[in-house]
């Protein structure tokens, strides 16, 4: 499995951003796909979550409300859509996958097996 993220750029703060991430590979019913972010200096944290086949989702209480994880299957395309951003959201942001879904969804990058390359997203002030 293959995954190439896209989409990030240099925003002010309050502005919205779809980030894309493409899926090359086999999925099945038991695919989930994660987003993650990491800022200089700072751990690699969870953002969102989705079931591949399904509407299951999970989000970080940090994000709640204001981005969205969707897909789009016939595209083999995930998305993360970022409203209202703010300056603590900048950091690369990383698509992720692996096979399961856990209650509360998977939080812990070293659940998932599959990463794309990171896309930067930068909220200034």
């Amino acid at each position: 499995v293959q995954l190439q993220a896209s989409g990030g750029g240099l925003v002010q703060v309050g502005s919205s951003l779809r980030l894309s991430c493409v899926v090359s590979g086999r999925t099945n019913s038991n695919y989930v796909m994660g987003w993650f972010r990491q800022a200089p200096g700072k751990e690699r944290e969870f953002v969102a979550a989705t079931r591949w086949y399904g509407g299951t989702t999970a989000y970080a209480d940090s994000v709640k409300g204001r981005f969205t994880i969707s897909r789009d299957n016939a595209k083999n395309t995930l998305y993360l859509q970022m409203n209202n951003l703010r300056p603590e959201d900048t950091a690369g942001y990383y698509c992720s996958s692996r096979e399961g879904w856990v209650a509360g969804g998977p939080r812990r990058s070293s659940e998932y097996r599959y990463w794309g390359q990171g896309t930067q997203v930068t909220v200034s002030s």
